[in-house]
């Protein structure tokens, strides 16, 4: 098994390197890097270009890791045994699966996608430690271990909201996604919008970086938002001279607010516009 890349997802040399060295030692594959950059499209790129399943389990702030065992639910159990119900006599009725008893169970070995750990818990990390490392639990309720038939790829992404424990960072393959240059970021348009014209796209990167390196700045806009940019100007025909007469000093860019995500921003462009025709 090795991840080449895909026609849909350029995928850096370094990059390959590291979803390929985690497939091998067999180990979780932590991807960190700005939001936008890919990470959750990287987990689902790796299973199509591999040709196996994959299973996506997103984090949120209420998640527990025991979701991703199984959870039991005694209370509607209760309730049917109340009611004389004859599915309270087999207690697996009522052991919903999670993410991992799903994954351990596929017959071929399957993408698991574990996306935006930093979300949950500081202790979540922690409580899936020996389930990844040994590929199997213990269900209590039925006295059974549960076993993965084929060691799953596990691809875990964070957007370092929360500092990863130790422990944690010891069982995994580290990678860092770099934002990217110009050239790969030619690519990554490429692959969404094939025979763009080049004048557009040079234009549209030129203000791009020239917004991203804009001091003060609160939020940098991401690649997906630069996508979302490219179609609006597509979208509205906007001729590429338009924006070769932006500068992103003194002017807002049209359609904006697929780049600028907050007001604090965009009072920035105004009020560094406003000064540029004061002293013009």
């Amino acid at each position: 098994m090795r991840f080449e890349g895909t026609d849909t997802y350029v995928a850096t040399k370094d990059l390959t390197i590291a979803v390929n060295a985690a497939i091998t030692l067999q180990r979780p594959l932590l991807v960190k890097g700005e939001p936008g950059t890919g990470k959750t499209m990287l987990a689902i790129e790796v299973a199509r270009s591999l040709g196996v399943p994959i299973i996506e389990w997103h984090i949120k702030s209420t998640t527990k890791a025991q979701q991703g065992l199984y959870e039991y639910d005694a209370v509607s159990r209760l309730r049917d045994s109340q009611l004389g119900d004859e599915r309270v006599k087999d207690i697996r009725n009522y052991i919903k699966k999670g993410k991992l008893w799903e994954a351990f169970e596929m017959e071929v070995r399957p993408v698991l996608l574990i996306d935006e750990i930093d979300k949950a818990d500081i202790e979540f990390p922690n409580d899936l430690l020996q389930e990844l490392d040994r590929m199997e639990f213990y269900v209590y309720e039925t006295g059974e271990t549960i076993k993965a038939r084929n060691r799953p790829i596990v691809i875990i992404t964070s957007n370092n909201e929360k500092e990863l424990p130790d422990a944690f960072l010891r069982r995994c393959f580290f990678h860092y996604i770099k934002f990217p240059d110009p050239e790969t970021m030619r690519s990554i348009v490429e692959v969404h919008f094939p025979g763009l014209k080049s004048r557009l796209v040079s234009e549209a990167l030129r203000v791009f970086y020239e917004i991203r390196e804009m001091p003060g700045l609160k939020k940098k806009p991401s690649t997906s938002e630069l996508l979302d940019w490219i179609k609006l100007l597509l979208n509205e025909d906007i001729d590429p001279e338009t924006l070769r007469q932006s500068d992103p000093r003194k002017l807002i860019p049209p359609l904006y607010g697929a780049l600028l995500k907050n007001e604090q921003d965009v009072q920035l462009f105004e009020r560094l516009a406003f000064m540029a025709r004061r002293g013009q």
